[in-house]
């Protein structure tokens, strides 16, 4: 077996391999724009017999954690045949590329599942939930008057990326967005319609993204930065009222809209959507924002299966400014019994340190649940250190 980068001269056994496990054709016009496109230092292959047996996209992203950009690798189109299954092929290029990620310095990775037990199995965990509405236009937000303007089909993406990047930097897990990856939320000559509020003193507040057919509006981005920006734009979607009979839209996990409403009896549902996982604990720890407080230290054993770098015990030192400083525990010191040094204050996965750290579960929460066990004033420590945020996502790779 050979595991490498894919080349051009491999576009079309990727194609091949990504339409039979995906369930999708392309014409032969869009498969060529497709590979004018393709980027195959992005893909790796795994090869048998020297022929394309399974596949995975490795891209290189940023992500917004507490405020502050991580470079993180996005998994994505990880394929094989049926007839490879169960040959532990995915298994061998996911492990491959735990190894890419932690060279280029990715010290984070995030995927979109198929399957959530399977990802488990190789340390990524549910890292985002988001709420799903599905609204008639009687049980709207009510209309209000909001001073400012709204304007529509706006398609300054520099103008809407100022917005987007001060809302997203209130979330953990958001995408840091370039242009290309604007270029794809708003294609050119797409039937998606944009709107944009601008306050009293012109200042462009929020935006919406959305598409009308069938008499149902999908919003697919809904974006405001105070709550004026909010109810401005609510208002607008309420106007909709005599084209329209019912609105869809995807909210974070903490949304309030229900409780805004007049009657809450909306349709909801939970949607687990993408997987995390550490994937460098050092680097980590290292670059992320603690809360400020007097300095701190505590020890953790983590356990990975999967990236062995990760495993073993952190002595990890939080200085007065929230900045850590991590160090293997390595050699048994001389005249120190090795049950003394073997000991740590909290016990760990990589999946449950995961959450924690990106703000999807709490350490107590954790603590309760078994998923880490230990001290419990170390606990206390990183309950007390890690900044509380909500974990959200608005992108798909």
């Amino acid at each position: 077996m050979d595991i490498r980068q894919l080349t051009l001269e491999d576009f079309d056994a990727r194609a091949e391999l990504g339409m039979y496990a995906f369930q999708y054709r392309k014409s032969t016009e869009e498969l060529e724009k497709e590979k004018q496109d393709f980027k195959p230092e992005r893909t790796w292959g795994l090869f048998a017999e020297e022929q394309l047996s399974a596949q995975l996209t490795l891209l290189p992203l940023q992500t917004y954690i507490h405020g502050q950009v991580f470079e993180m690798g996005g998994i994505a189109g990880v394929a094989t045949w049926p007839e490879k299954r169960r040959q532990g092929l995915v298994a061998k290029l996911l492990e491959h590329t735990l190894q890419q990620m932690n060279e280029a310095g990715q010290s984070i990775s995030f995927l979109h599942p198929f399957h959530f037990p399977f990802y488990r199995k190789f340390g990524w965990e549910t890292y985002i939930e988001y709420r799903k509405y599905t609204i008639p236009t009687n049980k709207l937000p009510a209309k209000v008057h909001v001073e400012g303007t709204i304007k529509r089909g706006i398609r300054d993406l520099e103008l809407l990326n100022a917005i987007y990047e001060k809302y997203a930097a209130h979330y953990n897990g958001t995408l840091v967005r370039d242009t290309e990856r604007w270029e794809r939320k708003l294609p050119s000559g797409d039937e998606l319609f944009t709107a944009v509020y601008y306050n009293p003193k012109d200042q462009a507040c929020g935006y919406l993204i959305y598409e009308i057919a069938d008499q149902k509006m999908n919003i697919k981005e809904l974006v405001y930065l105070d709550e004026r920006s909010r109810q401005a734009l609510w208002t607008y979607i309420a106007n909709h009222d005599s084209m329209v009979t019912e609105v869809n839209l995807q909210a974070p996990i903490n949304d309030a809209l229900p409780y805004l409403l007049n009657d809450p009896r909306i349709e909801q549902q939970v949607v687990p959507y993408f997987m995390a996982r550490i994937v460098n604990v050092k680097h980590f720890l290292e670059q992320y924002p603690f809360t400020v407080g007097k300095v701190e230290s505590l020890s953790i054993r983590v356990n990975d299966s999967a990236a062995e770098w990760n495993n073993g015990i952190w002595d990890v030192l939080i200085n007065d400014e929230g900045k850590a400083k991590v160090s293997r525990r390595e050699a048994l010191p001389e005249g120190l019994q090795q049950d003394l040094w073997d000991h740590s204050d909290i016990d760990t996965d990589i999946q449950a340190l995961t959450v924690a750290l990106i703000g999807y579960k709490r350490p107590l929460e954790l603590c309760s649940w078994g998923k880490w066990t230990g001290k419990l004033e170390a606990v206390y420590i990183l309950e007390s250190r890690i900044p509380v945020a909500t974990t959200h996502l608005m992108d798909f790779f």
